[in-house]
């Protein structure tokens, strides 16, 4: 791994059992937590420390990601998230659209154009997120899981915000009926290989 390279945490796929339990008080505990922390933290910092963390695109490794498996890293002050989705997760984003509030990403603030499809990627399987609700920024949990939930009785995988219970399918589109108004939105990102994506700069060429 290069130095650029920041430590990501890997979120598996959730236990049902221990998700339901956790569920209502960690998103919210999440939310409060990480805002009364960035501050101090990054106050800290020396000034180029500093502006690394703000605005510097970060080199993230995804080698080890596994199928179903969601990273979590910094960027900008925000969590982006980056799943490697399964061939079963990406056939599931079909036959949504009578669910959703903007199925086709009309709304062309919320991705870069090269993102602009029905999986919201440059690489189908790969998934990069800024996963903030849209509606007020708590961080959702990953429910990959497909099968009736407390939410949704018709459940295909995606994000759920315990906050205010919005939902989002597992591409990001948000669902109609929920407080958010918009999908969550797509960085810019590029792939320097296979293995190693970059958070904050456009593939060559992109417009």
């Amino acid at each position: 791994m290069s130095e650029t390279e920041p430590l990501a945490s890997v979120e598996p796929a959730a236990d049902p059992s221990r998700r339901r339990l956790l569920l209502a008080t960690t998103g919210v505990v999440g939310a409060i937590g990480v805002g009364a922390a960035a501050w101090p933290f990054l106050a800290s910092l020396r000034p180029s420390q500093r502006a690394r963390v703000i605005g510097a695109p970060v080199e993230v490794y995804i080698g080890n990601l596994e199928p179903g498996q969601l990273a979590r890293v910094q960027w900008r002050g925000a969590t982006i998230g980056i799943m490697r989705r399964t061939e079963q997760m990406l056939e599931d984003l079909d036959g949504l659209a009578g669910r959703l509030r903007d199925p086709e990403s009309n709304n062309r603030d919320q991705q870069p154009e090269y993102a602009r499809n029905l999986h919201r990627s440059i690489r189908p399987e790969i998934l990069v997120l800024n996963v903030h609700c849209t509606h007020l920024g708590c961080v959702p949990q990953v429910v990959p899981e497909v099968g009736a939930q407390p939410f949704d009785a018709n459940w295909r995988g995606g994000f759920f915000c315990p906050c205010h219970r919005s939902t989002f399918d597992l591409a990001g589109r948000v669902f109609s009926g929920v407080p958010a108004s918009s999908n969550l939105l797509v960085p810019p990102h590029t792939f320097v290989d296979d293995d190693h994506v970059i958070i904050g700069v456009d593939p060559e060429g992109a417009a």
